[in-house]
Order: structure tokens, then C-alpha cells, then sequence
């Protein structure tokens, strides 16, 4: 398909479903990223925003660094590398199918929070893939409800991956679990959510909701935003938020889950 005739970037994945297309979309932007597309499903998609699969698999340990590199000299096409890891039994089929859809989604969410971007098409790059892949449709619809639900629970989630949570555990009540403990060993005042889930090896968005109900129980707080330069902002320590009110939920900030395409240079935007 013409690329440049999508209105944005789910109606290109759309377009790329129907026509089969596998190869990489790469988008431009605040975090960007790279969507891999196998006969049209999304295989994978790399943004500086999230970690990837591999990145939660080696950063949790559940794979060996050495494991993991002797099963990538075994099987030099990355696009079989999920199969190799079964083989060898360091992952079971089921699991790593459930992180690598897993991954896809958070990275999709990610890359919704970012400025939007232009993109272009190119050719495949093999990469550890979700197999088969997921729909174009359900990745704009599950991204949209992600959105939506943070913004009931806190507020802008674009706000909330820029915060940097400092731990108040000493005045919280009742108790940590471990998960939540895991969180507040990282914490130290100076990680927004993003770098809490790379330290982890933990999805954005599953960290960005512990985030949100470890503050409900008192065992962090936020601190004050910085200003561009470094200067401390003179805004209020908690950002503000929605006040959740009766009848049917806010709708999410932002009505397109994933970024809108963007005049290339020397085009006229329109």
C-alpha cells in the first residue's frame, strides 16, 4: 500500500494486515519505534520505551546470559530463536508465547505516551517474535483500554510515566507484597516508571499500575517534577489528577492509541 495515504498509524497497520505485508514500519518520534510484521500480524515491536522480550527474559534471569548466547549461535535466524529456546528448554512453549504477546502490547502502549512521529516502511529484520502475531485491530483496542483505564485510576498516563516515585514504605500500613517490594528496592527518587520496568524486566504498563496502588496504600510518594534545565519545578509534589466522578468513565486523553503520522520534510502538512 501507499504508506504515505494512511491517516495514521493504525489505519496503516490495517492496510498492511490486508495486503500481508511482512517487513519493518519504523516510526519516528517520543520514545518511536520498530514494528515487525509477518504476513501482517505484529510479530514484535522495539521501542526505547519498553523492554522488549528478550530484555524480560534475560533481566528477570530466566534465562542465562551464557544460555541465552549459546542458543543464539545454534540458531542464527532470530525469527527461530523462540523455537530453539523450547528445544532447549529453557523456556516452556506456553511462557515465552505469553511474553512475547506480552511485550508487543506493552511496547504498543509505550510508544501511545510519546510524541507522534512519521514512519516508513522496510524491509524484515528478524527479530524473537510473538507467534503468530497479533492483530492490528486488537493492538489499537487493547492500547485504547490501557489508556482509559489509567486515566480512571490516576490520570494522564503520559504524566504518570514521567514521575519519579520515592518510597514512603516506613509510613505505609499493612503488607508488601513481593512484587511491590521488588519495585521499592528500586526506587530511589530518580526512576520514572520506565526505568523501574528496564531495571525489572517488567512490562511499562504492569509497573505503571503497581505504581498507582502502591501510592494508594501509602508505601510511595511522588517527587517534585524538574524543569527543563534541571531547576526544580514549582509545581505541587502530586501531580494533578482527574476526580473520578459517577456515571461512565473520562475518555482516555488521547483517542488514537498509537502515533499519528506526521508531514515528512519539505511536505506541507494538511
Amino acid at each position: 500500500m501507499n504508506a504515505s495515504a494512511a491517516r495514521n498509524l493504525p489505519a496503516l497497520l490495517l492496510g498492511l494486515r490486508e495486503e500481508g505485508f511482512s517487513g519493518t514500519v519504523r516510526v519516528a518520534g517520543t520514545p518511536g519505534g520498530t514494528l515487525h510484521l509477518r504476513d501482517g500480524l505484529v510479530g514484535a515491536i522495539e521501542t526505547p520505551g519498553a523492554p522488549t522480550a528478550t530484555s524480560a527474559l534475560l533481566t528477570s534471569g530466566r534465562i542465562g546470559d551464557e544460555a541465552w548466547l549459546a542458543a543464539c549461535a545454534a540458531q542464527r535466524d532470530a525469527d527461530l530463536l523462540g523455537e530453539r529456546l523450547v528445544a532447549d528448554k529453557l523456556v516452556g512453549a506456553a511462557e515465552l508465547e505469553v511474553i512475547c504477546m506480552a511485550a508487543v502490547f506493552d511496547a504498543a502502549f509505550a510508544m501511545s505516551l510519546g510524541a507522534p512521529g512519521s514512519w516508513e516502511l522496510a524491509g524484515r529484520e528478524p527479530t524473537l517474535l510473538a507467534r503468530p502475531g497479533v492483530e492490528p485491530r486488537q493492538l489499537t483496542e487493547e492500547t485504547t483500554r490501557r489508556i482509559a483505564l489509567l486515566g480512571r485510576l490516576w490520570g494522564p498516563p503520559g504524566e504518570l510515566a514521567r514521575v519519579r516515585p520515592i518510597s514512603a514504605a516506613q509510613d505505609a500500613e499493612g503488607p508488601l507484597s513481593g512484587r511491590h517490594r521488588d519495585i521499592l528496592n528500586q526506587v530511589n527518587g530518580r526512576r520514572t516508571a520506565r526505568d523501574l520496568a528496564f531495571a525489572l524486566g517488567r512490562g511499562l504498563y504492569a509497573v505503571m499500575l503497581d505504581l498507582v496502588r502502591m501510592e494508594t496504600l501509602g508505601f510511595l510518594r511522588w517527587e517534585t517534577p524538574t524543569a527543563p534545565g534541571g531547576r526544580p519545578s514549582t509545581a505541587p509534589r502530586v501531580p494533578p489528577r482527574r476526580t473520578p466522578a459517577a456515571g461512565p468513565p473520562p475518555a482516555p486523553s488521547r483517542t488514537e492509541p498509537l502515533p499519528r503520522r506526521m508531514p515528512r520534510g519539505g511536505e506541507k502538512g494538511g
